[in-house]
């Protein structure tokens, strides 16, 4: 009786594989990204003082990287901003202006 459980055991373990294999199963290791905080925000004038309180969620091989990238991507267009604003000989505010004259 028992010889009949371990045949129908290995026809299940059997069948399995080689629905794994020919991909009828579905099989994913990585479960789905899950987040602890919402999306990192930033004001739409970007300061230097708000770097550092930026916060990503981990993940298993390091932070999330779409969190990442949204991020760099803002900062680059607020540098982009930036540049083309001195480049235009606008005065940038984190820069000191010119001291009196004497």
């Amino acid at each position: 009786m028992i010889w009949v459980f371990f045949i129908v055991m290995a026809v299940v373990v059997v069948g399995g594989f080689f629905a794994l294999l020919t991909g009828r199963l579905g099989y994913d290791p990585m479960a789905p990204a899950t987040t602890t905080q919402s999306a990192p925000v930033l004001s739409d004038e970007i300061a230097a003082s708000e770097i550092p309180t930026i916060r990503f969620d981990t993940a298993l091989r390091g932070y999330r990287m779409d969190q990442v990238d949204a991020v760099l991507d803002r900062l680059q267009d607020r540098i982009e901003e930036l540049e083309a604003e001195r480049a235009q000989g606008h005065r940038v505010p984190d820069e000191p202006g010119p001291g009196p004259t004497a």
